[in-house]
């Protein structure tokens, strides 16, 4: 029989009284891409956290009433032990849904595994459709190809959600958004298009000019009143005999803290209350050094009633920003 979900003594909110019910873990800091608006730097380092320190994570988070788990990366596909971590997750008490994001290079071969283990929400970095742009922004490894049939095999393999992301870049992608929506359409998919954010070069293209870009492009978006767990805002677009929801997340323009319910554990082990913040709580070599499950809870109640009314990834004065590649977005 499935033990009953953990009832938190006190809902987890941060220091502005938002309920934070979705942990975003990084498995990894290695990718197999290399791109320019994510971090552009060498692979981190080692595998990133151990199976048995995530499962520890999510439960503890779980207790503390997290409903929703991501895995992301760096990459998490490059982990061997990928559909065993999603199982743990899967299978904690409390835990209603496990999530994953990748760039799709190995999804190919992974996805019906990972449903299997019962991850049931996908989503896939597709920035372009185009090779050669492609190997521009996400260097030489990346095999559009390989990463196509990759979102077929996502397509067929029973995905509660299937939804793929393109960051959009000025003079890199922009002219190819209505492509990408009839392309995420026919598979099934939702496209999502996201503002660059400051973690790489690149001139970012605001969300209202990408809705007007989408007009150009043949796309007539309506109004819908479809929400996720993320913070991404849902139109009803219409491009021909073709239909479906499109989704904008707008970092930078169109602040998507008010409504945040997310906190991060980085490839490190550490917790990071914001994307955009440089604070971290280093949980894990907490965890490592025999702190309680009780300890740390308290530990994550505290760094979260620091966190602040938004984030301030443009205030170049408050120095670097943490690297993307460890904190998975």
């Amino acid at each position: 029989m499935t033990p009953p979900a953990p009832s938190p003594a006190a809902p987890l909110v941060d220091g502005r009284g938002r309920a934070v019910t979705y942990l975003r873990l990084s498995l990894t800091a290695r990718c197999n891409f290399r791109c320019t608006y994510c971090s552009p730097a060498p692979d981190g380092a080692g595998e990133g956290l151990r199976r048995e320190d995530a499962a520890r994570l999510v439960r503890i988070f779980a207790g503390l009433g997290v409903r929703r788990v991501r895995l992301t990366g760096g990459e998490p596909t490059l982990r061997p032990d990928l559909a065993e971590v999603a199982g743990d997750a899967a299978a904690t008490p409390g835990i209603e849904e496990v999530a994953l994001t990748t760039n799709g290079q190995r999804l190919e071969e992974l996805a019906a595994p990972l449903r299997a283990a019962g991850v049931s929400r996908l989503n896939v970095s597709l920035d372009t459709l185009r090779p050669g742009r492609l190997a521009a922004l996400a260097g030489r490894a990346a095999d559009l190809p390989r990463i196509l049939r990759g979102i077929g095999a996502a397509a067929v393999a029973g995905f509660a959600s299937l939804k793929l992301n393109a960051v959009v870049i000025r003079g890199g992608n922009e002219d190819e958004l209505g492509e990408l929506c009839r392309f995420a359409w026919r598979h099934g998919a939702v496209p999502r298009f996201i503002e660059l954010m400051p973690f790489g070069p690149g001139d970012p293209v605001p969300i209202a000019e990408v809705k007007r870009l989408l007009a150009a492009q043949g796309v007539r978006l309506e109004p819908d009143a479809t929400r996720g767990w993320g913070p991404a805002v849902h139109m009803r677009g219409r491009a021909g005999p073709e239909s479906g929801l499109v989704g904008f997340i707008g970092a930078m323009s169109e602040s998507f803290c008010e409504g945040c319910n997310r906190v991060r554990v980085g490839a490190d082990g550490a917790l990071r209350s914001c994307l955009g913040g440089r604070d971290r709580l280093p949980l894990v070599p907490m965890l490592r050094a025999g702190a309680s499950d009780a300890e740390l809870g308290e530990a994550v109640r505290g760094a979260l009633r620091e966190k602040g009314e938004r984030h301030d990834m443009g205030d170049a004065s408050r120095g670097p920003l943490l690297p993307m590649r460890e904190t998975g977005g």
